[in-house]
């Protein structure tokens, strides 16, 4: 394991759309620099859980944005929040300005450790942490996406189908990338890193050595990493 050894802050931001394998890439880089990991978009999770618990409709903004004010993290155990159902509630919550800006300041005070962080999202190196020394976007195509969703829920036992999947990865994909508000796109200094070809070992062994250019002050191009 590597870790941050002293050096200046490391923040490393990785944001891709679902199913992109930017959560398993953001927990492999946090291990191999001893940084701390926010899966941001459990945060999204924990507020569509909340807002459904109470009886709310998923599309009440007002309900949503009351809740961020004073939910407790802590509240929300882990296995309640990785349902598909919650997927695509957090979509619609997350889509919702005061509940985006809500969260913001929970982000990047997380972000400001002061060895730094490892953060995952949609937004991460374009809003919470525009000045990250280390910016990946991870992508692949919504086939091999569906395809890796469908294996993560029918192994746990969760009833689904590829089409039902691949359909609602492209309206979520369509959702978080048209909002008006902090939409999904790829930062100006951000790496893409396609993984559609790429296996886990492969996908981390690239962003490691992204973030070791970044580190090292050695430019890498916007889609100049991954699988084609």
């Amino acid at each position: 394991m590597s870790s941050n050894d002293g050096r200046k802050r490391l923040v490393i931001a990785v944001d891709g759309p679902a199913a992109s394998g930017k959560g398993t890439l953001a927990r492999r880089l946090a291990a191999h620099y001893g940084l701390p990991y926010l899966d941001t978009g459990l945060l999204y999770r924990m507020v569509a859980r909340a807002v459904l618990d109470a009886g709310h409709d998923i599309q009440d903004a007002d309900a949503a944005a009351a809740i961020v004010a004073s939910f407790d993290e802590a509240a929300f155990p882990d296995d309640s929040l990785r349902g598909r159902e919650i997927g695509e509630a957090a979509s619609v919550v997350a889509a919702m300005p005061a509940v985006r800006s809500g969260l913001i300041a929970r982000q990047r005070r997380f972000a400001g450790q002061p060895g730094g962080a490892v953060l995952d999202g949609r937004d991460i190196g374009t809003v919470i942490c525009p000045e990250a020394g280390a910016k990946l976007f991870v992508t692949a195509t919504p086939e091999v996406r569906a395809a890796r969703r469908h294996r993560e829920l029918t192994g746990r036992g969760e009833p689904a189908t590829f089409e039902g999947i691949l359909a609602d990865i492209r309206r979520r994909d369509a959702r978080d990338s048209g909002r008006s508000d902090a939409p999904l796109k790829l930062a100006e200094d951000a790496v893409l890193l396609d993984t559609s070809a790429l296996t886990i070992e492969e996908a981390a062994g690239a962003a490691i050595g992204i973030v070791d250019a970044r580190r090292a002050g050695v430019e890498s191009p916007p889609g100049s990493a991954g699988g084609s």
